[in-house]
């Protein structure tokens, strides 16, 4: 079963610091570290080393920060026949790591704003699955959503960060996946986060997911609600979490688990990506997310 990405290629700048810095505030930090980020490519290598089959579609420039966007992505074996490189700067995400492991991102889109709908596959024989982020031009994720509902693909879509709470779009979304600042943006502020994720199953989704940070996760179906505590780890970098728990979430759906399961298997992966510093360079490989679910 194969997944495809449709996403954002960044090269991560991150700097770890006392803390971040208020408005107007200078603080010193740490050497800047470059690292390969990207909501997309994040995912993209997350659900690889889960042990899906995984392909990405997305776009990166011809400059000297190409090389570092594309790294996690080749060392994972995530197909690149339909990545792009465009007469624009790769993307950049500056990012700044608090001692508290918090952090706080800034992102110059680049080549990544530059993704047209003419770039997506063709065709989509042989997937079963497309994962879609918030960091290329709606245009670009709304077509894609369509196009794979329409082939009967699975759609998740981690409507982050949310641009536009598009109903097409979430109409052909199969499983939003959120955190609670995003869901907010969906309507139903001041509800109870369940009812908030729960009122947006009419308007497509099968399975609405709001991730929790240490408080877990919980996910609602027309069926049932999951409430999953999260695995406990000392944290040291949230940088890439969220899409540790995405990637690796549609990498055990596209291999048959059961939604609970996979639920589960996402949850502590993204915690193991806490314990390390940087976003794909954190994530678990595929024997360590089994050691820790063993445990």
């Amino acid at each position: 079963m194969r997944v495809l990405v449709v996403g954002s290629v960044n090269a991560d700048i991150t700097v770890r610091a006392p803390r971040i810095p208020a408005p107007g505030e200078t603080v010193l930090g740490e050497d800047a570290r470059v690292s390969p980020g990207g909501k997309g490519a994040n995912q993209a290598v997350a659900a690889a080393l889960a042990g899906a089959s995984v392909a990405l579609c997305g776009a990166v420039g011809r400059d000297a920060f190409r090389e570092a966007a594309l790294s996690g992505l080749t060392r994972a074996g995530v197909d690149l026949t339909w990545l792009h490189e465009l007469d624009a700067p790769t993307g950049l995400a500056l990012i700044t790591v608090a001692a508290g492991g918090e952090n706080a991102i800034t992102v110059a889109s680049g080549a990544n704003a530059c993704v047209t709908p003419a770039q997506l596959p063709a065709d989509l024989t042989g997937f079963t699955h497309l994962l879609l982020q918030g960091e290329l031009p709606v245009a670009v994720t709304r077509e894609a959503a369509r196009r794979a509902h329409t082939a009967g693909l699975t759609v998740l879509h981690n409507a982050a960060p949310v641009r536009d709470s598009d109903p097409d779009l979430l109409a052909h979304t199969h499983h939003l996946i959120v955190n609670e600042h995003e869901l907010a943006a969906f309507g139903g502020r001041g509800e109870a986060i369940d009812a908030q994720a729960r009122a947006l199953l009419p308007r497509g989704p099968q399975a609405v997911t709001v991730t929790l940070g240490a408080r877990g996760s919980l996910t609602v179906t027309a069926e049932t609600t999951y409430r999953l505590p999260a695995f406990p780890v000392t944290s040291v970098d949230t940088t890439g979490a969220g899409d540790t728990f995405c990637g690796v979430l549609t990498a055990w759906l596209a291999q048959g688990h059961a939604l609970q399961g996979a639920l589960h298997a996402a949850g502590v992966a993204a915690a193991l990506a806490c314990t390390r510093p940087g976003a794909q360079d954190a994530m678990p490989s595929r024997a360590e997310l089994a050691a820790a679910l063993a445990r």
